[in-house]
């Protein structure tokens, strides 16, 4: 009897420790491939949305588009795809906001690709690779925070593109410890499930 309630205790004490190793998993993966920028010659760069106020972007956002501005004037692609749909009470999207900031900083028209629909980062990602079947390649740099790098490669994998992460180090939320733990620990959770729901749905 002793023996047998030992080995339940063992169980359960493997049963409640399985998920806390997995969660402290993955809040290093999602740190770790937030650390890595792999930048390089590819189809697109896929910038995502974030907060724009009555037409001009959030720090965030601006962030974002000036870390994508450099990879452009690298010549690391032709095309700067653009994301974000109209949230509520705004007039105009976050990816027609991104547009006008890459026209005045010099970016052609032409090498400009708006996705105004997306409303999270799935939806958002899942337009942009509809985009990306037209053209000639399948590879695209993702530009965003540090902590959206994990979830983003696992949803563009996913739908068949060939991601290059890129993250922008000058966001405000990357330069305030509390804000950037609070987004990895949410990461954590978003991430597998994000694999997993793509998974189900192939």
């Amino acid at each position: 009897m002793k023996r047998r309630t030992h080995l339940r205790a063992r169980v359960i004490s493997a049963l409640v420790a399985l998920p806390i190793i997995g969660w402290i998993a993955m809040v290093v993966a999602v740190v770790v491939v937030g650390a890595r920028d792999e930048a390089a010659p590819a189809t697109a760069i896929v910038v995502l949305g974030a907060a724009q106020y009555e037409g001009h972007p959030s720090p965030v956002l601006r962030a974002r588009l000036d870390h994508a501005l450099e990879l452009y004037r690298r010549a690391l692609a032709p095309l700067i795809i653009v994301t974000g749909g109209t949230g509520a009470g705004d007039t105009t999207s976050e990816a027609q906001v991104s547009r006008r900031y890459l026209l005045e900083h010099g970016v052609a028209d032409s090498s400009v690709v708006m996705e105004t629909h997306g409303l999270t980062t799935s939806q958002s990602i899942h337009a942009v690779a509809s985009i990306v079947s037209a053209l000639p390649g399948r590879t695209v740099i993702l530009v965003s925070d540090p902590f959206h790098m994990l979830r983003l490669s696992i949803l563009a994998r996913a739908l068949g593109l060939t991601p290059l992460t890129s993250p922008t180090r000058t966001s405000p939320i990357s330069t305030r410890a509390s804000a950037r733990w609070e987004y990895v620990f949410a990461e954590s959770l978003k991430a597998p499930v994000a694999y997993v729901v793509e998974r189900v749905s192939d």
